[in-house]
């Protein structure tokens, strides 16, 4: 079995926890953040969203550059509602999972490169970077979405297990 296709039952898996997540962040709280030095809800869940496109980046390009020399920065998605940051995050899962399923074991393990002003900050094998700056930062960052949820009473859902507001262990009536 290929490294792709090992990889695309855990993807397919954690994209379907990933978008219960983000539907339920709520467009009026996008600004909403637990401390000054965090990011909004909104920011982060659109974070979360867009390190699931950085995954396709990561398996068809050499390297990005936030902020090419002479180009211009990269810019983050602002959506608008709750429905745009679900279909944001629908044609994020659906570009990532054709390129990862294309993606050969000799593909996975070339170098890419993250910079920032043409300066390299990190060149890893793109495995490397599928698993670390993608599938483990979008866990991270669904963690403390899911935190923000619940500091703001709204339904955190089941995701590796039953959550208190949704008992997937629970046997059907």
């Amino acid at each position: 079995m290929s490294i792709s296709q090992s990889l695309l039952p855990e993807f397919d898996q954690e994209a379907v926890t990933t978008r219960k997540l983000l539907e339920r962040v709520p467009a009026d709280k996008f600004g909403w953040k637990p401390h000054e030095k965090s990011m909004t809800m909104g920011r982060l869940a659109t974070h979360v969203a867009e390190l699931v496109g950085w995954m396709s980046t990561i398996l068809t390009t050499e390297k990005l550059d936030f902020a090419p020399p002479g180009g211009q920065p990269y810019v983050a998605y602002e959506p608008k509602s709750t429905p745009d940051l679900v279909a944001f995050f629908d044609k994020s899962v659906t570009e990532t999972r054709a390129a990862l399923a294309k993606a050969t074991d000799q593909e996975m393990m070339q170098s890419w490169s993250l910079l920032s002003g043409g300066k390299v900050l990190f060149t890893m094998p793109r495995i490397a970077c599928v698993r670390g700056m993608s599938m483990n930062h979008v866990v991270h960052h669904r963690g403390q979405l899911s935190v923000y949820l619940r500091m703001n009473n709204i339904p955190v859902p089941a995701m590796y297990g039953p959550s208190a507001d949704e008992n997937t262990f629970a046997a059907a009536s």
